[in-house]
C-alpha cells in the first residue's frame, strides 16, 4: 500500500511539471503568434511584408559621385521624343537650345548645380533642436516650481554667514584648513 502511495505521488508530481512544460510553451508561442515581429510570421506572409525593389533591373539615381547612372531617366518616350532622339543623330549645331535641354532632362533629372544646391533642411534641423531645448526647459521650471521642495534654509546667506562665524569661533582645522586662512587679531581673512 506504500508503493501505491509512492507512485502516486510520482504521478502527480509527473503530471504538475508536464503541465507547467506545456503552460510556459503555449504562452511563448501564443505571444509569439500575436506578435507583429515575429519572424516564423513574417517568413509566412502573414505580417504586412513590404515590397521590395527589383535590384536585377538597372536604377536611376541622382548622385554626385556617379555622373553616368544605369539607365535614362525617362523609359518611355513620347513621339515627340522620339523625333527629338532621331534628331540627336545628327549634327548637334541644327538642333536649338531648348532641344538639348530636352534631351539632357530626358537623360539626367538634375544637373550638378541642382544636386549641389543647399536645401533648407539645417533649418529644421536647429528648430527642431531649439523645440526640445524650450520643452527641456520648461519641464525643469515646471519641476522645481511644482515637483521639488522649496530650498532649506541653510542655503540662505544669513545662515551660512552664521554658519562661518561659528566654524571660525570654534577655530575649525587651525593648521591648514579653515580657520587658518583668518586673521584673529585683525578679525579678517589673510
Amino acid at each position: 500500500m506504500r508503493e501505491l502511495s509512492r507512485s502516486s505521488r510520482v504521478r502527480k508530481i509527473m503530471l504538475h511539471v508536464t503541465a507547467g512544460r506545456i503552460a510556459g510553451l503555449l504562452s511563448r508561442r501564443g505571444g509569439a503568434a500575436f506578435s507583429s515581429s515575429s519572424s516564423r510570421m513574417a517568413s509566412h506572409g502573414h505580417v504586412g511584408v513590404t515590397e521590395q525593389a527589383d535590384m536585377s533591373v538597372p536604377l536611376y539615381c541622382d548622385r554626385l559621385d556617379t555622373p553616368l547612372p544605369d539607365r535614362p531617366y525617362k523609359d518611355t518616350l513620347s513621339a515627340a521624343d522620339e523625333s527629338l532622339k532621331q534628331k540627336e543623330k545628327g549634327p548637334w549645331n541644327s538642333l536649338s537650345k531648348e532641344e538639348k535641354l530636352t534631351l539632357y532632362r530626358m537623360m539626367f533629372n538634375e544637373t550638378y548645380a541642382e544636386m549641389k544646391k543647399p536645401t533648407g533642411e539645417w533649418k529644421t534641423v536647429w528648430g527642431g533642436i531649439f523645440f526640445f531645448i524650450g520643452l527641456t526647459g520648461l519641464v525643469v521650471l515646471w519641476q522645481t516650481h511644482y515637483v521639488y521642495p522649496p530650498q532649506p534654509p541653510t542655503f540662505d546667506d544669513e545662515w551660512q554667514a552664521m554658519q562661518v562665524k561659528r566654524m571660525l569661533d570654534m577655530r575649525v582645522n587651525p593648521v591648514e584648513g579653515f580657520s587658518a586662512k583668518w586673521d584673529y587679531e585683525k578679525g579678517q581673512w589673510k
